[in-house]
């Protein structure tokens, strides 16, 4: 038995000797991915919000009062609080280590295990001081118990120095000093001064009980938006973000819905801020023990449901029959909401948290939200009554959807409230308007921040929409992108088409600059091809074409749709030799709104590409080559595909960025 062993490992090549185990902080830098998301710049943006999340429980909790957060050239980021600071004394069960060194090496080490140390708080998997110094080129963590100073340093997750005591302190809390190690991220990826600015605001909007110092060398700021020197402190928490936020807009309610309440049998408690703005491009920001949830979860859809039932339920006392057809969407979209909760053990989906799984938190905010807005509303009855009107009115419009009715252009005497997402401009004319088609809220978000509100419009559309030329008709009906996308657009579909009620003068895809991106304005062009080819004929869809480089040295900035444009720019616009920071976006919403304005939607410097179709009795033969590619390519027959993809791969370049 042993010989057929012996001979099976020396054919195979796998033996005991293959097996690796990972020890320490090792697998860390193997497989970041698994603990921040990736290697690009929000991971390693990541690193601070860990640092700085362990500083808030210690705010949250109620042992410290400020926290300062600087940034340093060569990416070094410092992070100061004064709270009780991490125990420096032998460990119990690790002879020979401190507490801190502990922490510092050892993933799922901590102190909020139990619950003890802390009832709430956002790192739970005690991982995340661990990860940072894992994936640091430097850390120095300074910490001052009991009229103590104590120091060590590390270098990659390995201690580089002992515990070393400084001697008396006349200050107390944690100290953390690091550089992220760009062996992992990367030598052109670095901390952005705007990114951690608003972090460090989120964080003291947050809480209201902490004041935020930030500090940041001159000579890393762009622009005016970021001070070098700033101390953040917000006695009206989340009320007082929602109207900066909200400044300059108008409301259907002249103050917003915010408060603060206890969950029953103290399992933690609830902050919230809730406004309407008028032209119903709001919001929705949730937060978990002060962690940002972008992908919503329990809590938020305990939200949604308190406001939808308090909503009907006020209907119904004034006698409103329409009120029984109100559904959350219609009280949340367009509207601006901030959502903090506080709960014990959160559970998130992944080491991110993008996303609050709890179940027992949609109970607890659902009940607690409810109740606080039953009485707000009973409290003013002609501002709940306004309210309860624009909510209806947008159940109407859902329902109208619904049923496949046209829209039609909104007139000067009376507003229509326009379907989903869209963020209609304020002209009433469609000559010279234009209507964005972006993919997601985010790049949505940053589109509607770039755009001229009098002739530009945003409809954002969720991920990939259906592709109609394998769809069946039941499949596009119960489509809801492509209903909005219709609706929006004015003009009807298929048989049903007029170009005459079109909305806009212009109809531009603008997606993101990769491969995803091109598929998705691929889909869109099949569904104009198929459902609206009158819009193609008379020359109303373009492309938009973002870039995918942005190059800065020095004072300049230039920007580059491809990596052919990007040499180009580097050849003709800078200096030989000269330095040149190059960033790629990672999509439309990581640019920012001036960016996006000034490369992709100011019509005095965009490109923008239109969509043509060769003549169909003019040009029949080219008709009939594009009638079938489109076929072909898209159509509900795969093996055209696999033929098409075989005749056509030697014309392809082999350094493909998909």
């Amino acid at each position: 038995m042993s010989d057929l062993f012996q001979s099976a490992s020396r054919k195979g090549g796998y033996t005991a000797q293959d097996i690796e185990v990972l020890e320490g902080l090792e697998p860390v830098r193997r497989r970041p991915g698994m603990y921040i998301g990736g290697t690009d710049e929000r991971a390693m943006h990541h690193l601070v919000a860990e640092v700085l999340d362990n500083a808030m429980d210690e705010a949250v909790a109620g042992h410290a009062t400020r926290i300062e957060l600087s940034l340093s050239k060569n990416d070094t980021v410092t992070i100061k609080d004064n709270g009780r600071g991490i125990p420096t004394d032998p460990h119990p069960k690790m002879k020979g280590k401190s507490a801190l060194e502990v922490i510092l090496t050892t993933l799922h080490s901590g102190g909020k295990f139990s619950g003890k140390a802390y009832e709430t708080s956002g790192g739970l998997h005690g991982v995340g001081i661990s990860v940072v110094n894992a994936l640091s080129e430097t850390l120095i963590v300074d910490v001052a118990r009991d009229k103590q100073a104590w120091r060590q340093a590390y270098s990659r997750g390995a201690p580089t120095s002992k515990l070393q005591s400084l001697g008396n302190a006349n200050w107390r809390g944690t100290l953390v000093t690091f550089t992220p190690d760009h062996e992992i991220f990367g030598k052109t990826t670095h901390f952005k001064p705007e990114r951690l600015y608003a972090l460090a605001r989120s964080k003291a909007y947050l809480f209201k009980g902490v004041e935020i110092r930030w500090t940041c060398d001159p000579a890393l700021l762009r622009g005016d938006d970021v001070p070098a020197t700033a101390t953040l402190h917000f006695p009206g928490g989340l009320a007082d973000y929602l109207n900066e936020s909200l400044a300059g807009k108008n409301t259907i309610t002249p103050e917003s819905f915010a408060g603060s309440a206890d969950f029953p049998d103290k399992a933690g408690r609830m902050d919230w801020a809730i406004a309407w703005p008028e032209d119903d491009e709001g919001f929705c920001q949730t937060y978990c023990n002060t962690i940002p949830t972008p992908q919503g979860g329990a809590h938020e859809a305990g939200m949604r449901a308190a406001l939808a039932r308090s909503m009907r339920a006020y209907g119904e006392l004034v006698s409103n029959r329409r009120a029984s057809q109100i559904s959350p969407d219609d009280i949340v979209g367009g509207a601006a909401i901030v959502l903090s909760v506080f709960i014990r053990d959160p559970q998130f989906q992944g080491q991110t948290k993008d996303r609050l799984a709890s179940p027992e938190a949609t109970k607890l905010v659902d009940v607690s939200l409810k109740d606080h807005f039953d009485h707000w509303l009973a409290a003013q009855p002609e501002i709940a009554n306004t309210l309860l009107e624009r909510i209806i009115e947008r159940a109407d419009e859902r329902l109208r959807r619904r049923n496949a009715k046209d829209l039609l252009r909104k007139t000067a005497t009376r507003k229509l409230r326009l379907p989903g997402k869209l963020a209609d401009c304020t002209s009433t004319s469609s000559e010279g308007t234009e209507l964005f088609i972006v993919e997601g809220d985010s790049a949505g978000g940053s589109a509607k921040q770039a755009r001229n509100r009098v002739t530009q419009a945003v409809l954002p559309l969720k991920g990939k929409i259906l592709n109609v030329a394998s769809a069946s008709a039941d499949k596009m009906a119960a489509n809801q992108e492509l209903q909005d996308l219709i609706l929006a657009l004015g003009c009807g579909s298929g048989p049903n088409f007029d170009v005459e009620k079109l909305r806009y003068g212009r109809v531009i895809i603008m997606t993101d600059a990769d491969v995803d991106g091109a598929h998705i304005a691929s889909l869109l062009m099949t569904f104009f091809w198929r459902e609206m080819l009158g819009l193609i004929q008379s020359g109303n869809l373009y492309l938009a074409v973002p870039p995918l480089y942005r190059l800065t040295q020095g004072g300049r900035t230039e920007y580059a749709h491809n990596d052919a444009d990007k040499d180009r720019v580097l050849k003709t616009a800078f200096k030989a030799g000269a330095k040149v920071d190059i960033g790629r976006f990672k999509g439309l919403g990581e640019m920012q709104s001036q960016q996006l304005k000034e490369t992709t939607m100011d019509p005095a410097r965009r490109t923008l590409l239109r969509v043509c179709l060769p003549e169909r009795h003019t040009e029949p033969e080219d008709w009939k080559r594009t009638t079938s590619l489109v076929e072909s390519l898209m159509g509900r027959k795969p093996e055209l595909r696999f033929k098409f993809i075989q005749e056509n791969a030697d014309k392809v370049a082999t350094d493909l960025d998909v």
